[in-house]
Formats: structure tokens, sequence, C-alpha cells
């Protein structure tokens, strides 16, 4: 647990006090909470924060910085603890600072396709409130993230290789920075070239730069028709190539995601979708009924080309509903493989030329691996992951892991793709930025950081050292 504290900071005399008499009950010390805060989705260990700031404004964000930044003390923003790399724990302890309760949707502009929210509004309930306006808002990455949590790691999922990524789904932020300061990076227009892009520079920071507060997104009008299936294959070598060919022919598929025979064969214990445990893709077709009818058939061609069987349908909005939900349970039925286990779980992305060559001399590993692996992807943008059922108490697992990890990492950035497609960097992935960019754009970043927050105390540990 100790092995990932950096150098925890000794609070100064009398700051617990502070803190407790601005926020009263917002205030939490408890050990139960502290854990809560402390403890994460993926295979790191708790590491607890001095205390939980619950804010319920944008004006206790800025109370709990400047009482941060006059005591030295780390501040660490936490919305929903769904992120995969560690990114908020609060590795030199400190502040856990709780947006959850500032989560309002604040407006909805019906003629421009908008919304303004608070950071702390999970994915879910805001297109629950847009439910009949006709809108709906796609980033999808599987858990029920916040939208600030969202913004903060550039998140993106099974529907970004029609509707991008967070980076394209944001017009503009209100950031409270390190210095206590409340701006706004951008105004709704949908396009702007006033000045330095702001808005790109805090989106995937990971709350090292600044504390959201306050998130404009485009959102989009929900289609006329929508289908899905989900078609299994003889090959993982076709299942792939499906993807790769639908795409070069330009079919605008809303989603397209890969399961492994593996994989499938762990949403089948999970949620009892009874599908064939062979290499299988799930599909999502956005349009008008002529345009989805035009999509399906091109697909089913390819996919027939390609050893796939039939389509299975899901076109009652429940059925949909089932399937999209086990493939977002695809980390804990993967990880429940095996009793009492636990998760590590990475991604790259590559060029879609090479997806299929990645995936397929990953798998070839994975094989070969003694603990229980999957692949899941989004292979619609080349992006795909690896979740491995992981024996706590057996720390080689654990090295023979990072070490395939260390080497698919390898695999993508020799074929000039990433080391992360959604995941970000957080704690695990720091080399592997410098070994991608290069230790003199790594140092850009750190000059920013320093410029930003000279005192490290925006979630420090997180992306690169400094």
């Amino acid at each position: 647990m100790e092995s990932l504290a950096l150098n925890a900071r000794p609070l100064p005399a009398g700051f617990m006090e502070c803190l407790a008499t601005r926020f009263g009950t917002a205030c939490q010390t408890g050990d139960a909470i502290r854990q809560q805060h402390g403890a994460s989705e993926s295979q790191y260990p708790t590491v607890l924060p001095d205390a939980v700031i619950f804010a319920s404004s944008t004006q206790d964000v800025v109370d709990c910085v400047n009482l941060c930044r006059e005591a030295k003390t780390a501040i660490v923003p936490y919305g929903a603890g769904t992120s995969l790399e560690g990114h908020t724990l609060p590795l030199e302890g400190g502040i856990s600072l709780d947006l959850s309760r500032m989560d309002a949707v604040l407006s909805v502009n019906h003629a421009d396709f908008d919304c303004t929210v608070q950071p702390g509004i999970r994915r879910e309930a805001l297109n629950a409130h847009l439910r009949d306006s006709g809108l709906f808002f796609p980033i999808d990455p599987g858990a029920n993230a916040t939208i600030g949590g969202m913004a903060s790691t550039r998140a993106s999922g099974t529907n970004a290789v029609r509707y991008g990524t967070m980076r394209e789904a944001v017009l503009g932020l209100e950031v409270v920075t390190p210095q206590g300061k409340v701006i706004r990076t951008g105004k709704r227009a949908k396009k702007s070239a006033a000045g330095y892009d702001l808005t790109r520079l805090y989106i995937g920071s990971e709350g090292t730069l600044g504390v959201i507060t306050g998130i404009t997104l485009r959102l989009h009008p929900v289609p006329e028709a929508i289908m899905a299936a989900t078609c299994a294959f003889e090959t993982l070598a076709g299942a792939v190539e499906t993807v790769v060919q639908a795409f070069h022919c330009g079919v605008p598929m809303a989603r397209i995601e890969l399961l492994d025979a593996m994989q499938v064969r762990a949403v089948n214990l999970r949620s009892k979708l009874g599908l064939a445990e062979v290499p299988t893709l799930f599909f999502e077709f956005h349009g008008t009924p002529s345009s989805v009818a035009e999509q399906v058939e091109t697909v089913k061609a390819l996919a027939a080309a390609n050893g796939g069987g039939e389509f299975r349908w899901a076109t009652l909005a429940e059925d949909r509903n089932r399937l999209w939900r086990a493939r977002h349970e695809a980390y804990y039925a993967a990880v429940n493989l095996r009793p009492n286990a636990i998760g590590f779980t990475t991604d790259v992305c590559v060029p879609m030329s090479r997806l299929a060559e990645c995936i397929l001399a990953t798998r070839a590993e994975l094989d070969e691996c003694s603990v229980p692996a999957t692949i899941v992807g989004h292979v619609g943008d080349g992006n795909f992951h690896l979740i491995f059922s992981i024996d706590p108490n057996a720390p080689y697992e654990m090295a023979e892991v990072e070490a395939i990890n260390h080497r698919m990492v390898a695999r993508a950035l020799a074929m000039d793709g990433t080391c992360t497609g959604e995941h970000g960097v957080g704690i695990g992935k720091q080399q592997c930025l410098i070994d991608e960019l290069g230790e003199d754009a790594v140092d850009v970043m750190r000059t920013l950081k320093q410029a930003l927050d000279p005192d490290n105390l925006f979630n420090p540990g997180k992306i690169f050292r400094v």
C-alpha cells in the first residue's frame, strides 16, 4: 500500500479545523469515506486521503483550493471513481475533492444542440434528463461516469466511431485554477479561433491543471432508426477484417465492438446472453430506416465473406439495452472468470490498417499466458483492451501480466499507435508516455504544469513526475 505513496505532505497545524469550519458536515474524515475515495477500479492498492470534501458549488471548490494552496496541501478531484489508471488516488495524501453533489443540468439549448452541466452529473442521468427533448449525449465509456471525470480523462467508448470522443463533444469549460481563479475556456459557438485552445488543454489533463466545475457539451438528435445485432465469426482474424473493411467502405456505424471467445464466455456467464463462444462483433446502426438498411446489407456481406454467421438482432429498446449492458459489464465479467480475483486492464490504439496485426499478435501472447485474459475493443477506431483476472496472492502473475502489457504497448507504438486510446496515463503508463512522445515533448507538459500549478498541488504524481 505504501509503495504508491510519493511523499505524503504533513498537514499544517489548524488546517483540518479550518476545513471543518468552512465546510461543516461536507468535510468527512471517517475511515469508510476515506477508504472509498482512496480506492479505485484499477489494480493499484488503496491510498487514503486525509479528508474528503463534498463540494456543492463552484464557490466551494474555490474555497477548498484556496485553503489547500495556503496550506501547501495536495488536492485530488473525484467524480465516480470509475477511472482505470489510478487517476483519483491521493498519492501525497491531502484532500479528495468530491464533485458528485454538483450534478445539475444548468441549461439545454434545443435549437443549438448543446447543454451546460455541472461536473458531477453522470452520463446516464444526463440522457435521462434529455429523454423528452429528442436529443442525446452520445459519449459512452461503459461505466456510468461523471461528465467532469469524462472530460478530465478525455473519455470515449462504444459510440466514438461515429460521434467522436470528449475532445469533440466539449465546447467549453468552467475551471478553477490552482490560484483559485474561475475561468471559462470557451463559449457556445461551434468553432473559434480565439487564442490558445484552453478547452483542449484541460480535457485529458487528469485533474493536474485545474478543477472542472462546468461543461458545455454538444448534443445530437436521437436517430430515427436504431438497430443492434451480434455476429459470430469462425476466427478472430475474420472478425477484425470485417471491421477494417467496413471502415474502408465508409459505413457510418454507431458502434462496432469486438469480443474474443474468452470474453464472450465471460459475458455469457455474467449476463446469460447465450452467445456462441467464438469471436463476436456487436453492431449498432443509426440513421433513417433506409440508410440503416443500406448499412446493414453492406456489413452483412462483409461479415459473410470473412466467416461470419447469421446476425442476431436486438431491435426492441429493452433488448438493445440488455446487449449493451452486457458489453459495458465486460470488465467485471472477465475479472470474475476466477473467484476472488482482481482485475488488470490496459488499452492501446493503432491505425486501422495495423489493427488486425496488432490484435492477432496480442492474442497469440495471451494464449501462452498463465493468467486468464480477454480482448474487447472499440475496434471501429482502432482501440482495444486487455482484461486479466489475477490471483492477488500470486505476485508472479502480476509480473507476467505487466510484461505482456509492456510488449503490447511497444508493439502499438512501433505501428505508430498510442499507449492508451482512452484509459489515460494516470500512474501506470508514465514511462509509456515518454516512449511514445519522447522526453522533450513530456518536458513541454511539465513546463505547462509548473507554470499553472507551481506548487504541484493538483493531483500530484499523475501523467508524469515533476
